[in-house]
């Protein structure tokens, strides 16, 4: 499931909504993604997001399906956000499901790792009194 939305999102609900609809996950590993403070040695006041949505969803969907096929696992999730989102606000959920932690704990890696460089999101970061696209 992918879901990009501007509002911020319960973890333990959504995962249970997953867990909910199969009786053979043993391993759910999730990654967390959070705004930090503090970037390049610059004090980050907040962020926005931008996103191309329909790309993203399409996109997204894409490494889910590449990551099912090179392990075995049961289901994922991806929450992003996009919008003003302020320190310690929630940006991504990536959480996969499978019977064993090995499967999900690397899946979850490599769908992170691609969404971090590839997805269509784009960051601009505020800080005193400038901002940066990243």
């Amino acid at each position: 499931m992918i879901k990009i939305q501007k509002k911020d999102f319960n973890i333990d609900i959504e995962i249970k909504k997953i867990k909910l609809n199969y009786s053979n996950i043993g391993a759910t590993s999730i990654f967390l993604g959070n705004v930090r403070n503090v970037n390049e040695n610059q004090k980050v006041k907040f962020i926005e997001l931008e996103v191309y949505k329909d790309m993203a969803i399409k996109t997204l969907d894409t490494i889910c399906l590449k990551a099912k096929k090179k392990w075995n696992l049961i289901d994922t999730l991806i929450i992003h956000r996009y919008g003003k989102l302020n320190i310690n606000d929630k940006i991504v959920l990536v959480a996969v499901f499978s019977s064993h932690r090995k499967d999900s704990f690397e899946a979850c890696n490599y769908i992170m790792n691609y969404l971090k460089k590839d997805a269509p999101f784009w960051k601009k970061e505020y800080y005193n009194k400038k901002y940066k696209w990243l």
